[in-house]
């Protein structure tokens, strides 16, 4: 459904991605663990138009989508929900559920997917009509994954969901993305410093080091490997 293939991205003289490739199938759990500053968001956000890759290709349904731009990459089915949630903080929670919506000209869906992602998050219907820079930051990232989930993703890119949350709320953001993937047959491509959360929730995973990836295999026998234990699960 989607593969990167030998994608280089950089930041000016700086080589963020070097040659990196990763697929992904349909109905899958993907993740993608790493230390900080390996590459894992910028990962994303090359596959999101938002960096372009400067090497390499990207490949959605078999189309090239390389170096198409960031909004046309989300009407294809490909949305993100950034690192740091990036609510709009003086809309009200419907309001930012709208701008999710923004491409789409099928109202009744639209209304029926609204109450989909308030079954989700009942707390989001308690506070529809609230500030969305007035929430907590469990509830922002709530918000964060509901408005993509307007835009009736194929594949919801998720960035480090469980960033500065209690690990009550951790647990139910990652009960939900279970749900979706189960519920909606929607593709999820994770990127988690939590090693532990984002293996238990993935069918396969990837690790990257300094902008390469360095093994992939089954989310459980990563789980098991000696070597992810010791360098990111603390054991």
């Amino acid at each position: 459904m989607l593969k990167l293939k030998d994608v280089h991205t950089y930041y000016g003289n700086i080589h963020a991605l070097k040659g990196i490739n990763i697929e992904v199938t349909e109905g899958e759990v993907i993740s993608l663990i790493g230390a900080n500053g390996a590459g894992k968001s910028t990962t994303l956000m090359t596959t999101s138009g938002v960096v372009p890759a400067k090497r390499g290709s990207i490949e959605f349904k078999g189309k090239d989508i390389t170096h198409l731009p960031a909004d046309e990459i989300v009407k294809l089915g490909i949305c993100q929900v950034p690192e740091g949630r990036r609510i709009f903080p003086y809309l009200t929670v419907a309001e930012n559920l709208d701008m999710g919506a923004f491409l789409r000209n099928d109202t009744d869906q639209i209304k029926s997917d609204m109450d989909y992602v308030y079954g989700l998050f009942p707390i989001l219907a308690n506070r529809r009509n609230q500030a969305g820079g007035t929430l907590s930051g469990g509830e922002q990232q709530m918000l964060a994954i509901s408005r993509a989930l307007m835009c009736r993703p194929k594949v919801l890119l998720l960035d480090e969901p469980s960033l500065g949350l209690a690990p009550i709320i951790i647990k139910q953001i990652f009960s939900i993305i279970k749900k979706i993937n189960e519920e909606q047959n929607t593709t999820i491509f994770i990127v988690e410093q939590n090693a532990n959360l984002a293996l238990k929730a993935a069918h396969r995973g990837y690790v990257m080091e300094n902008g390469v990836i360095t093994m992939t295999d089954t989310g459980e026998n990563l789980l098991s490997n000696e070597n992810i234990k010791k360098a990111y699960l603390g054991i």
